[in-house]
C-alpha cells in the first residue's frame, strides 16, 4: 500500500460513515492562457497517448437512441465569471471564475484532426482520452431556421468537466449546445483528497446550483461564439451526484437544511455560526431565497445519483412543486446517495412528467466514462469510476439513450421521443404463460435486461 492510500483510508471510513464523501476525480493541473475575454487554450504539463474508451459495437446490442447524430462535433473551452460571490473560505465577496467545456455542432467540411481530453487520477497520475470531437471547430448554421438548445452539464464532488464527455458528444451530435462546468473548489485539482478531502464541500453545497442557474444565464443572455445559433429560450439539465443535488434544487426543490445537517456537513460548532450558514444555505432555485421562480428556460432535467434525498435537505413543498419534465437515475444500491435516498426525491416530485431509471445491482458510479488505465493500480483510483455487476459502456449507452430521449421529448417538444419514454416497469422480457413481453422501445430483443422504469 503506497503512502497516500495509507492516509487516505482512515479519512474513507469517516466520509463514509458521515454519507458525505461523493466519488470524483479531478481536470488535469494544466497551463491556461487567455486568447481572448472568454475563450482559453489548455496547456498539458505532459505529453501522454491518447486512449480510446470506446469500442465500435454493432448497432444491434446498443440502445437506439446511444447512436452518433447527423452533425459532426466541435469544442471549445471557456471561462467566465460569475461577480461578486460569497467565498465560504474568505468570508467574503468574491469573483467566481468557472471554467467551462463547450460542445456544438460543427460544420460538415471541418477536416482538422479530433482531439484529447487531459485528466489526472485522484492520486495524481495524469491521463488523456482521445475525443470524438474537433476542437475549436467552425459551428454549424441554423438548419431551417431552428436554433440549437442550450444543455448544462454537472459533475459531483470532486469531479470534472469532461467526466460525462459522452454526453457532451453524443448531444451536440443531435443538435445541441452543451456547455459542461468545472465547479471551483469541487475539483480534483484544487481538493487534497489524502490531506483535506472536505475543503471544498462547503463551497459545493452552496454554489452547485447557482453554478448551474449562472451558466445557463451566461450562454442565453451574454455574447459568445455560439450566440447567433443558440436557442435562448429552452435549455436542459443533467446533473450527476453533487450536480444532481444541484440540478433538483434549480428546478425548484427548495433546500431545507436544519441545524444539525449544517454542523454535520460543515464541521461547524457555534451556534451563531450554524444559524449564518442555515440562512445562506437554504437558498432555492439557483440561489434564490424569496418570491421563489424557476427559470422558464428549463424544460427538462436528467439527476444522476443524485446525493441529499437521504439525509431529507429538500423540502416537501418544494419537490411537491417542481414542474420541469425530470428522469431520475439510480443504482439500487447506491451506498453514496442512498438509493431510498433517490427514489423518495423520485416520488415527491410534483411534476407531471416525471421519471425514474433503476439499474439494479449498480452503486453509485452510473456515470462517468471508463476507467482510465492509469487508474488501474489502486482502488483509490478506480473506485471512482468501477461498478462491479455493471459495464461503464453498457451505462454510459444507456445514458446516451435516455438523455436523448428526454431532452427531445421536452426541450424539442419532438411528441415521437416521448414514445421512448412510455416504458413498462421491467426491461428484463420475462416470459410469463410462454409469452415473451415487448422489448422497451429503443432496445433490440434480449439486450435490455437489469434495468426496472417508473413514470408518471
Amino acid at each position: 500500500m503506497n503512502k497516500s492510500m495509507r492516509l487516505y483510508k482512515p479519512r474513507l471510513l469517516v466520509a463514509l460513515s458521515m454519507g458525505i464523501l461523493l466519488l470524483g476525480c479531478g481536470s488535469m493541473k494544466t497551463t491556461i492562457e487567455d486568447t481572448d475575454s472568454s475563450t482559453v487554450v489548455l496547456k498539458p504539463t505532459m505529453a501522454i497517448p491518447a486512449e480510446q474508451l470506446y469500442p465500435n459495437y454493432t448497432q444491434e446490442i446498443t440502445p437506439e437512441l446511444s447512436g452518433k447524430g447527423n452533425y459532426n462535433v466541435g469544442v471549445k473551452t471557456l471561462s467566465i465569471t460569475n461577480p461578486s460571490q460569497f467565498d465560504p473560505v474568505t468570508q467574503a465577496l468574491k469573483d467566481r471564475k468557472l471554467t467551462i467545456e463547450v460542445w456544438y455542432p460543427a460544420t460538415k467540411t471541418v477536416v482538422a484532426d479530433k482531439t484529447v481530453y487531459h485528466n489526472e487520477t485522484r492520486t495524481g497520475i495524469p491521463f488523456t482520452l482521445q475525443a470524438d470531437a474537433i476542437r475549436n471547430a467552425q459551428s454549424h448554421a441554423m438548419v431551417d431556421g431552428k436554433k440549437f438548445p442550450l444543455i448544462v452539464l454537472s459533475h459531483g464532488y470532486t469531479g470534472y468537466r469532461t467526466i460525462m464527455f459522452y454526453l457532451g458528444e453524443h448531444l451536440a451530435s443531435h443538435g445541441y449546445i452543451v456547455a459542461a462546468i468545472d465547479h471551483t473548489d469541487s475539483t480534483n485539482a484544487e481538493v487534497d483528497l489524502v490531506k483535506s478531502p472536505f475543503s471544498g464541500f462547503v463551497s459545493t453545497l452552496l454554489n452547485r446550483s447557482r453554478d448551474q442557474q449562472f451558466t445557463l444565464n451566461h450562454f442565453t443572455t451574454k455574447p459568445h461564439f455560439l450566440s447567433k445559433i443558440i436557442d435562448s429560450k429552452t435549455a436542459g439539465l443533467i446533473g450527476y451526484s453533487m450536480g444532481g443535488y444541484g440540478a433538483v434544487n434549480t428546478v425548484g426543490g427548495c433546500y431545507q437544511f436544519n441545524e444539525q445537517a449544517v454542523a454535520t456537513f460543515t464541521g461547524l460548532k457555534e451556534t451563531k455560526q450554524i444559524q449564518q450558514a442555515l440562512a445562506l444555505l437554504n437558498s432555492c432555485a439557483g440561489g434564490q431565497y424569496k418570491n421563489i421562480k424557476v427559470d422558464d428556460k428549463w424544460q427538462a432535467a436528467m439527476a444522476l445519483a443524485p446525493w441529499g434525498g437521504q439525509h431529507g435537505l429538500f423540502s416537501a413543498e418544494g419537490l411537491k412543486n417542481i414542474k420541469t419534465p425530470i428522469l431520475y437515475v439510480g443504482g439500487d444500491l447506491d451506498d453514496i446517495s442512498g438509493y431510498h435516498g433517490i427514489k423518495s426525491l423520485y416520488e415527491q416530485t410534483g411534476a407531471n412528467n416525471k421519471y425514474l431509471l433503476t439499474y439494479k445491482n449498480a452503486r453509485h458510479n452510473i456515470a462517468p466514462h471508463p476507467a482510465p488505465k492509469a487508474s488501474f493500480g489502486s482502488e483509490l483510483d478506480i473506485g471512482h469510476y468501477f461498478e462491479p455487476t455493471w459495464s461503464s459502456i453498457t451505462l454510459n449507452n444507456t445514458n446516451k439513450h435516455f438523455a436523448l430521449a428526454l431532452m427531445d421529448c421536452h426541450v424539442k417538444k419532438q411528441q415521437e421521443k416521448c414514445e421512448y419514454l412510455a416504458l413498462s416497469k421491467n426491461s428484463n422480457q420475462l416470459s410469463t404463460d410462454g409469452k415473451t413481453p415487448s422489448v422497451w422501445k429503443g432496445f433490440d430483443h434480449r439486450y435490455a435486461t437489469g434495468m426496472e422504469w417508473s413514470f408518471k
